[in-house]
């Protein structure tokens, strides 16, 4: 089963911008007149040559992207993506979860596998800094793919727990604004 993921990222087709995609499998396929995907690489059998998505996010802001989009963010390259988010280059990523919510919640744990030095208090205000939508794509009560949430992400958070503000979500087979259960 596929969530949309792909579909998503291929969103940005209509961008005359520099583009950057960076996949673990080209799945992608932007129809940009200026982009450059990038493909990771996994160890030889002697344990050399690997290219994670972690160096080629450090690689991708060297190329001076207008853009920057990333396939799948799963572990500590989630951390990379929120430094270049930061620094100025728009961008976007999929990364699973069952909610918009719980995206950000993602967002505020898989950094912590980059290192130590990387503490919650840090955390937070870095992804609430570097995000600005969170679109949920999920399966809805009839098994039909589509967005089943839109969601702003607010500049403040309390306790670790980062604001969101809702935008559409689908329930009870039709779109609403705000959040609806």
């Amino acid at each position: 089963m596929h969530g949309g993921r792909s579909s998503a990222g291929r969103a940005p087709g209509c961008i005359t911008d520099r583009v950057i995609t960076i996949e673990e499998v080209f799945e992608l396929s932007p129809r940009i007149p200026d982009c450059v995907a990038m493909q990771t690489r996994s160890a030889s059998l002697d344990g050399a040559g690997e290219i994670s998505i972690r160096k080629l996010i450090k690689e991708a802001l060297r190329m001076r992207p207008s853009r920057l989009v990333i396939g799948e963010i799963r572990e500590a390259e989630s951390w990379d993506m929120l430094i270049a988010l930061n620094s100025g280059i728009p961008g976007m990523a999929t990364v699973h979860a069952n909610s918009a919510t719980e995206a950000i919640r993602k967002l505020q744990t898989l950094p912590l596998l980059a290192g130590e030095n990387i503490t919650q208090d840090f955390l937070t205000p870095t992804v609430f800094r570097a995000l600005d939508y969170v679109i949920h794509v999920g399966l809805d009560s009839t098994g039909a793919r589509r967005v089943l949430q839109i969601v702003k992400v607010l500049d403040r958070a309390e306790n670790f727990h980062i604001d969101l503000e809702p935008i559409f979500t689908w329930s009870q087979g039709q779109y609403q604004r705000g959040f609806h259960v």
